[in-house]
C-alpha cells in the first residue's frame, strides 16, 4: 500500500542546503517488500502503453529505470550529469531549488520511433526533468510519459512541463 511506502521515507531535513526538507527513498530502496512494490506498481500502470525506452534520470532515477525497462520489454537510456556519459550529447541547463545544474543524453539515445517513459525518483520544482523531457523531445519521439516516486504538490513541478504529457506519481506529499 502507498501509504506504508510513505511511511519508509527517510525525511533529511537542511539537506543538501538549509531549509530544504529532503525525501530519502533509498530506505525504500533496501526494502525488498517496498522495492518490488514499486515496481509493479509502475509495470501496471505503464504495461499497456506501448514504452520502447525509459530514461532514468541521474541520480537517483537511474535505480530503478533499468529494471522497469526490462519489466516493460524496453530499452534503458541514462540521462546524466556532464561528462558522465562516453560519446556524443545533447546537453539541457535547468535551474534546480537550489542551484543550477546540467543534464546530458546520448545524442543516438533515441528514435523517432521511441514511446519514452521518463523516471525519476522525486519531483519537486521539475527543473531537472523539464530539462530531461525538452532533450527527449528534440528526437521528435512518438510519445513522451513522466513518472515519479514522490511528487512534493506544493512546489508545482508540473509547470515545468508541456501540457500534453501524462504525468503518474505514486506518492504526492
Amino acid at each position: 500500500m502507498v501509504q506504508d511506502l510513505v511511511k519508509k521515507i527517510r525525511r533529511v531535513p537542511d539537506y543538501p542546503t538549509k531549509g530544504i526538507l529532503f525525501y530519502d527513498v533509498t530506505t525504500l530502496f533496501k526494502d525488498a517488500d517496498a522495492l518490488r512494490e514499486i515496481l509493479d506498481a509502475l509495470y501496471e500502470i505503464y504495461k499497456d502503453k506501448g514504452i520502447t525506452k525509459v530514461v532514468g534520470v541521474e541520480s537517483r532515477g537511474l535505480v530503478l529505470a533499468p529494471a522497469l525497462a526490462i519489466r516493460l520489454g524496453a530499452g534503458f537510456v541514462p540521462a546524466r550529469k556532464p561528462g558522465k556519459l562516453p560519446a556524443k550529447v545533447l546537453s539541457a541547463s535547468y535551474r534546480k531549488e537550489y542551484g543550477f545544474d546540467s543534464v546530458e543524453i546520448h545524442q543516438d539515445a533515441l528514435t523517432p520511433d521511441d514511446v519514452v517513459l521518463v523516471h525519476d525518483d522525486l519531483l519537486a520544482t521539475g527543473g531537472t526533468v523539464g530539462a530531461v523531457v525538452n532533450l527527449v523531445h528534440q528526437f521528435d519521439v512518438k510519445n513522451v510519459y513522466a513518472n515519479f516516486i514522490i511528487e512534493i504538490d506544493e512546489l508545482n513541478g508540473r509547470r515545468h512541463m508541456p501540457s500534453n504529457i501524462w504525468i503518474t506519481s505514486l506518492i504526492h506529499v
